[in-house]
């Protein structure tokens, strides 16, 4: 699993969903090992993979999110990563889109990510079926959001994946406005749903009229290629 966190100077800084502030990990990692150690977001990592080997090679202009325990991202212009000086930056899963909402990790409330990750909507799904919320998420993704949903038309819980992708929808066509990208790729669990119908159901409201500034071609939505290992590739390439 992979946790979103502040990186700077080989310190973990924050990393919310870990409850860590602080860490020296590289100086930690030292004293066991003997190899130079630099550590990286991870998101930031899985983004490189993208870029390098994957769905974005071919584009200059692209934005990555990885939708998982959290959110986290990575923006590329004109084909390079861009990369504050103090902190990893680009938190695009602590927007806030809901003042005064739900009360994230990160301490901040109504942040993108307590709305729009895959463990938001694990934690309403489970919540409206009254079922045990340590399902896996192979379980939620092939079972209960392709019978229940789309077959058996629960409705309570279409309406919480509406909810879930109206949210997702409104952090990504921010993105776009901001960015421009030509592509927008989505990493981290949510890549698992490429055949899943929310899939098609984000596309379709991404590109519907008057959801971004631009009304011209709206960028590509894809899914990343390498999945949840994207992280460990990007990371040979630091």
């Amino acid at each position: 699993m992979h946790h979103h966190g502040t990186i700077s100077n080989g310190k973990i800084v924050k990393a919310g969903n870990l409850g860590v502030k602080g860490f020296d990990l590289v100086g930690a990692l030292k004293k066991e090992f003997s190899n130079s150690i630099i550590i990286r977001n991870d998101a930031k990592c899985a983004a490189m993979a993208e870029k390098v080997y994957g769905t974005m090679k071919d584009y200059s202009d692209g934005v990555f999110l990885c939708l998982g325990t959290g959110i986290g991202g990575a923006v590329f212009i004109n084909g390079k990563l861009l990369e504050p000086k103090r902190y990893s930056g680009f938190e695009m899963g602590h927007i806030v889109l809901n003042k005064g909402g739900r009360l994230c990790t990160c301490g901040k409330r109504g942040c993108f990510e307590t709305y729009a990750s895959i463990k938001a909507l694990k934690t309403k799904v489970t919540e409206t079926l009254d079922i045990d919320s340590d399902i896996s998420g192979e379980y939620l993704r092939e079972v209960i959001l392709k019978e229940e949903v789309f077959e058996k038309h629960n409705e309570a819980v279409i309406q919480d994946v509406e909810t879930f992708l109206d949210y997702l929808q409104t952090g990504i066509c921010n993105f776009i406005d901001i960015f421009e990208p030509e592509i927008v790729v989505l990493g981290g669990s949510f890549s698992y749903y490429e055949n899943n119908p929310i899939f098609k159901m984000l596309v379709d409201k991404i590109n519907a009229p008057k959801t971004t500034f631009n009304e011209g071609e709206k960028p590509k939505i894809v899914t990343a290629q390498f999945k949840n290992d994207a992280g460990i590739i990007g990371a040979t390439l630091i």
